[in-house]
């Protein structure tokens, strides 16, 4: 088979689906993956999996309907020319658009992920309700030619059925997330952790997103500095990349926030792995997820995880055994679910332990890739029948 794995990000798709790119690949597969240009590091990285790297046009964040059109008439380009018998898309606009497309183009199979609903179904302003109603009606349009839609927790199913998206014989699939590389993010001593559950040096806390306020990072900032003012070593650190446009928080703000005390924002990074290192404890006060890497991340590293009670992050935290969750949009909330740590630090080491198992058991990206193709029902090619080496 030609598969087509669709993303909105280079980044990303190396981030997120590297292990399922070198699963169809191992299995005999042609791998295209198309993601906009402007990250040479990513898609080397995901050549080294076996793929090959095409381009097109994307504007991730914008409404303007006529970049969108563009976007679609090189997606639908793209495949008729490839001629691919499988489409994997994932995000938002590569899903709608990449649907789309593929469907004109007579793509035998289209699968799409639902990674998280993203801004358009906040709907907590008259703009972003419309919003929220074209996105139900352009996501109709394209899911009505899928063979199959996968979804990372129950509450995204129960969204897009109230909203009408998904018919009622729709094929509906589950994935653990993106899933986890548990050997890639391997468990590692806790800083300064003693014998005896003591720490002897400042509890680190850490939030890894982009920075967008449905992330929470408005309420980690306002949790924070109440900490500050009573644990004043404890250090609440942040690390994500700058985003543009709708629901985007500028730097400016963030450096508001810091001048007044709380948190430290990190920049960005292409390996997060030694800020998890350096931590004690993942933070995510996100609004909503699909299923969320950083946290996952850091459960596979043995870090005890505070998020909130919101769909997705209730998928990887289960309250008093891995970490704790948090209502939503509450910083008085989340600064007593953080205080708890760094009251008992012993916490870390027993709620870390247990998340590493969760991610061992069940968000290994390897297991995790091998239900998604056997979902799609991608078949292993026999070597000696000439499949791709």
């Amino acid at each position: 088979m030609k598969i087509i794995v669709l993303g909105n990000q280079a980044r990303s798709m190396s981030n997120f689906w590297s292990v399922l790119v070198r699963h169809m690949f191992q299995a005999g597969h042609e791998v295209i993956c198309c993601a906009p240009p402007g990250d040479a590091g990513a898609e080397a990285m995901l050549a080294t999996q076996g793929a090959r790297l095409l381009h097109y046009p994307l504007d991730r964040k914008g409404l303007n309907p006529l970049h969108d059109l563009r976007t679609t008439g090189a997606l639908l380009r793209i495949f008729k020319e490839e001629k691919p018998d499988l489409l994997f898309a994932s995000t938002i606009k590569p899903v709608i658009y990449g649907c789309i497309a593929a469907r004109v183009a007579g793509v035998p199979h289209i699968y799409a992920t639902i990674t998280g609903l993203g801004y358009a179904f906040e709907a907590d302003s008259f703009f972003k309700k419309c919003v929220n109603r074209l996105s139900a009606l352009l996501y109709r349009t394209a899911l009505s030619g899928a063979e199959g839609v996968f979804f990372q927790n129950e509450d995204d199913v129960n969204v897009f059925r109230k909203a009408g998206i998904l018919g009622p014989r729709a094929r509906i699939l589950r994935a653990r997330g993106t899933g986890v590389d548990t050997s890639r993010f391997a468990p590692t001593p806790l800083p300064g952790l003693t014998e005896d559950g003591t720490l002897s040096e400042p509890p680190v806390f850490l939030l890894v997103a982009r920075l967008l306020e449905a992330k929470g990072i408005e309420e980690y900032a306002q949790a924070a500095h109440e900490l500050k003012a009573k644990h004043p070593k404890a250090r609440f650190l942040l690390l994500g990349p700058e985003e543009q446009g709708l629901g985007s928080i500028s730097l400016e703000q963030i450096r508001q926030w810091q001048e007044q005390g709380g948190i430290e924002y990190l920049g960005e990074t292409r390996d997060v792995r030694p800020y998890i290192s350096a931590a004690h404890v993942m933070v995510l006060p996100s609004w909503r997820e699909g299923t969320p890497t950083s946290i996952m991340e850091g459960m596979s590293m043995g870090r005890a995880a505070v998020v909130t009670d919101a769909p997705g992050c209730r998928e990887v935290v289960r309250e008093g055994y891995n970490g704790y969750l948090v209502p939503l949009r509450d910083p008085k909330a989340l600064a007593a679910a953080l205080e708890s740590f760094i009251l008992r630090p012993d916490l870390m080491t027993s709620m870390g332990a247990a998340g590493r198992q969760m991610a061992l058991n069940d968000f290994d990206a390897e297991k995790v890739a091998a239900h998604i193709l056997e979902d799609m029902r991608v078949p292993v090619v026999p070597k000696s029948n000439g499949a791709a080496q």
